[in-house]
């Protein structure tokens, strides 16, 4: 984008030349015991400030620094000496404009204005244990200068303006003009949040920023590519049409909404929807490949019926994060796009008490002596891990084959000898209930490929793999795969929430105000049900080589085509069946590719791989 990502260095040094007042690291003092910090701390006396601090972006293009509001709840003891570590949310959701509008105008998110008295659980938790809370208000929203640019660098370096100010290397003001020093701050920095609240810590801790101590990325992007795309081809509705630009005029504040018009366009623009290749614009959007940078530890927390921001995300930094051995730890729950406070609120609390306490104060009470994974079933029930995935678990490799009369085609430890060819026609109007249903009835427009029922119970843990041989008759064609549980049973299902749903732990009226939604426990259906779908994944056989530029298919070339599944940890009750089903188009998940007419797979080298415990035989 034409836009300055960094200020003048000129004006960068001169600020530096002038910061006075970096704070020390120390801890705060008189209430901790026995290792855990307790709330002697008034809440209701606490100091509450707004300040707007200098970033080293220009994202309006306007010379001059964008400058970024925080609101500061701190103890009133950090006036008189007492040194607090910072419990970070930052968000470009604080006020949306399309709330800004219902609300008659934005004159209470002007420069200047009081805080909006916080509207989280997080102040009422921590400050009375001596910790500050922060609420940072992303460039080009609410009260903050600047233009939003949907995960780029820009949205990262107005937050890390925050933990600069914080460690004493950025400058800040009041409404007034008087200079505001974070002289009470220890510059520890813990930052958590749900969606987008989740993803700048991801971001953020990408950068490697000095001071930002821990990170807990709930439901949160890692790749802005993976959040509109599957692996070449865009997903289903909003997600799938100059999305970047949509979300930057969903956050922007009716202030920059003018200035910033030309700016967002270009957003969706460069967006490459016409292609769904990787490009250079996503590949700025692309948080995994800086986790070598990571210096932060990392609490992820991910839903897995999450189909907003999916599954993908989460697993995709934790293998890159494990690769390097970051500090960590996991929770998956079997909601969707939720926040544990809704659902597991005490346990959650105690949770994040220890965390903070941990990795921002130092106090040594054992969190990371504590199984690394807490997995939630669909009943509700909740395990502990040593790991995820599961170290017990193995890839294990199913083979395809042709089923009989009346009878579906099977998955076999054991390549199937003579399995043949199978033909997939195309229907772009075809559900997911009639692609999973029914699999032994022969469908022209799905193939579906079944185990022998189970002898015992199989785990699955971690990222399944589809590997086909395929041709196509067409220069594009979509291929998805459901993983799917065959068996009768009284099933729990996580009703889905808007792609742009935000969660706080009341319902109250002043939450709703300032939120797009909020933390009731997540509705579920339960009912008797032949088969369940486990998860999905889709994509275009263009680009069955790279993402970053798809190649026309020639048709009726044989191509080798490898994709991957969401991640799941789910367990396959003994006497089910682990199904695979394979379809082009699928309407409630991926973008419709028109040219999409036939794909013939070939069953002899075709596989699905499972990470499991246990043994399919």
């Amino acid at each position: 984008m034409r836009r300055s990502i960094a200020l003048l260095t000129g004006l960068a040094a001169a600020a530096a030349a002038t910061l006075t007042g970096v704070p020390a690291f120390a801890q705060p003092s008189g209430n901790i015991v026995d290792n855990e910090t307790k709330p002697i701390y008034s809440h209701a006396e606490a100091i509450r400030e707004t300040v707007y601090i200098e970033s080293k972006i220009d994202s309006d293009a306007d010379g001059k620094p964008d400058r970024i509001a925080a609101d500061v709840m701190r103890p009133k003891e950090t006036n008189t000496g007492l040194k607090s570590a910072t419990v970070m949310e930052a968000s470009p959701y604080y006020s949306a404009a399309a709330t800004a509008r219902a609300r008659g105008g934005d004159e209470n998110f002007l420069p200047g204005a009081a805080p909006r008295g916080f509207g989280r659980w997080y102040d009422e938790f921590f400050v009375p244990r001596g910790y500050a809370v922060v609420e940072v208000e992303m460039q080009g929203t609410a009260r903050s200068q600047g233009c939003p640019t949907t995960g780029d660098s820009e949205d990262t370096s107005s937050i890390e303006a925050s933990v600069d100010w914080l460690n004493g290397r950025a400058k800040a003001y009041y409404a007034d003009g008087k200079p505001a020093v974070a002289s009470w701050s220890t510059g520890a920095v813990g930052m958590l949040g749900v969606s987008y609240n989740g993803t700048l810590p991801n971001a953020l801790a990408a950068r490697g920023v000095d001071g930002l101590k821990t990170i807990v990325p709930i439901a949160a992007i890692s790749s802005w590519y993976d959040y509109t795309r599957d692996q070449g081809i865009g997903y289903y509705g909003a997600w799938g049409k100059r999305y970047p630009e949509w979300l930057a005029n969903y956050v922007i504040s009716p202030a920059a909404k003018a200035k910033c018009a030309a700016f967002v366009k270009e957003l969706g623009d460069q967006a490459g929807d016409d292609t769904y290749d990787y490009t250079k614009f996503w590949s700025e959007r692309d948080y995994r490949p800086d986790a070598a940078k990571v210096k932060a530890s990392v609490f992820v927390v991910h839903g897995q019926e999450d189909w907003n921001v999916k599954p993908g995300h989460f697993s995709k930094w934790w293998y890159e994060l494990q690769k390097l051995n970051v500090p960590r730890k996991i929770w998956l729950h079997r909601g969707a796009h939720s926040d544990p406070i809704g659902f597991r609120k005490a346990e959650w609390e105690k949770a994040m008490h220890r965390w903070m306490d941990h990795w921002l104060l130092g106090l040594q009470n054992g969190v990371m002596s504590e199984p690394m994974a807490d997995v939630q079933r669909p009943d509700g029930a909740w395990e502990t891990h040593g790991s995820w995935p599961d170290a017990a678990a193995k890839k294990a490799k199913l083979f395809l084959g042709a089923g009989g009369q009346g009878e579906p085609g099977v998955l076999k430890p054991q390549p199937v000898a003579d399995p043949g060819k199978q033909l997939i026609t195309d229907l772009k109007t075809q559900t997911e209930a009639v692609a999973a249903g029914d699999p032994e009835l022969a469908k022209a427009n799905r193939l579906a490929y079944l185990t022998a029922p189970l002898k015992e119970a199989v785990r699955l843990s971690g990222t399944a793999k589809v590997s086909v041989n395929a041709s196509a008759d067409t220069t594009s064609a979509p291929l998805t795969a459901l993983l799917v549980d065959y068996g009768q049973a009284t099933r729990t299902e996580a009703l889905g929430k808007s792609p742009i749903e935000l969660m706080t732990d009341s319902c109250e009226q002043a939450d709703l105000d300032r939120r797009t939604g909020c933390a009731a426990p997540p509705a579920e259906v339960t009912a008797a049900t032949p088969y369940k779908v486990i998860t999905r994944g889709s994509i275009d056989m263009k680009n069955h080589q790279s993402l970053t530029q798809g190649q026309d298919l020639v048709p009726g070339r044989t191509y080798r085509v490898q994709w991957e599944l969401h991640p799941k940890d789910y367990v396959f009750p003994a006497g089910h069946r682990i199904g695979l089903v394979l379809v082009q188009n699928l309407p409630s998940y991926i973008a419709a590719d028109a040219k999409a007419n036939k794909v013939e797979i070939a069953l002899a080298p075709s596989n699905l791989e499972l990470p499991i415990v246990g043994s399919v035989r």
